[in-house]
């Protein structure tokens, strides 16, 4: 992902855990989607719901105390829907040592006020003014 700033920063607890004791890849897949869904908000200037979550992978394992990253990045817009691939990082509560534990593709759709979906501008052009024909 070329821009490493996380979108979502969150430590593991004890209730994120899965049955045999590891974070649940669930609680993996909420935070991904979070920090996705924060980026459609932001790049689509507006409402955007999440319509498919596809491509999860989950390469590591994170323990409870590591402090989970979520790196995203838009990768394809359509008429009123945006592309979002998310990768989460752990990091080890007590060190510095990095693992990849999870990543996969989002999918959402930009709503205007009447819930109704709503065209999407090019990345970056959101806080653009449109020029006036004239």
């Amino acid at each position: 992902m070329p821009e490493r700033n996380p979108l979502i920063r969150a430590t593991a607890m004890p209730r994120d855990t899965n049955p045999y004791g590891g974070v649940f890849g669930g609680w993996l897949m909420s935070q991904m989607a979070l920090g996705a869904g924060s980026l459609a908000s932001r790049e689509g200037n507006g409402k955007a719901v999440v319509v498919s979550a596809t491509d999860f992978a989950f390469p590591g394992a994170m323990a409870v105390g590591d402090e989970l990253s979520v790196y995203c990045q838009v990768t394809a817009t359509g008429n009123t829907s945006m592309t979002i691939a998310a990768e989460a990082v752990a990091r080890e509560r007590d060190g510095e040592a990095q693992t990849k534990v999870a990543s996969g593709t989002f999918k959402f759709v930009l709503l205007d006020d009447d819930d109704k979906p709503r065209p999407v501008r090019a990345v970056g052009e959101a806080s653009m003014p449109r020029p006036h024909p004239g």
